[in-house]
């Protein structure tokens, strides 16, 4: 029996997560036409089987981030062609889905949390760039030792 008082005492208490009505606005949240927008960055993972990558860019994104994790791969990408580490140019398809005046109140009230939009991110191109050719080559003489 204690079992059932400890489920009645919970299922009295104010809910710790989303209200239903909130969960089912950000579930049924409508994207509209994508951005592209152009950032550099680097690989951090690569996930073969699920053709995504967790990516870091130099520039912010929209909301802010400049980590976008599990983001999904065009088919035309050769994943064995990618290197962690290394410079990218990303075209990026940005899908947004503003929410409502309801939901963007309970998320700043009770999450302490500013967000007005949900945001979903697919590459549509990348490049690998050429940064050590921006590089001035080593001097062969050195300076210092020359006096």
């Amino acid at each position: 029996m204690p079992r059932a008082k400890k489920a009645e005492s919970q299922e009295g208490k104010e809910e710790e997560g989303l209200p239903k009505w909130a969960e089912n606005e950000i579930k049924s949240a409508q994207f509209g036409e994508p951005e592209i927008m152009t950032r550099t960055g680097y690989i951090l993972e690569i996930y073969e089987k699920d053709r995504r990558l967790d990516i870091q860019v130099y520039e912010p994104m929209p909301d802010g981030r400049v980590i976008i994790e599990g983001i999904s791969l065009p088919k035309d990408v050769k994943i064995n062609d990618l290197m962690k580490g290394f410079v990218y140019e990303f075209k990026i398809n940005v899908y947004t889905a503003p929410l409502g005046e309801k939901v963007i109140e309970l998320l700043k009230a009770k999450f302490n949390l500013d967000m007005r939009a949900i945001f979903n991110f697919e590459i549509k191109e990348l490049a690998l760039m050429d940064v050590e050719s921006d590089m001035p080559a080593p001097s062969s003489v050195d300076d210092g030792d020359e006096e």
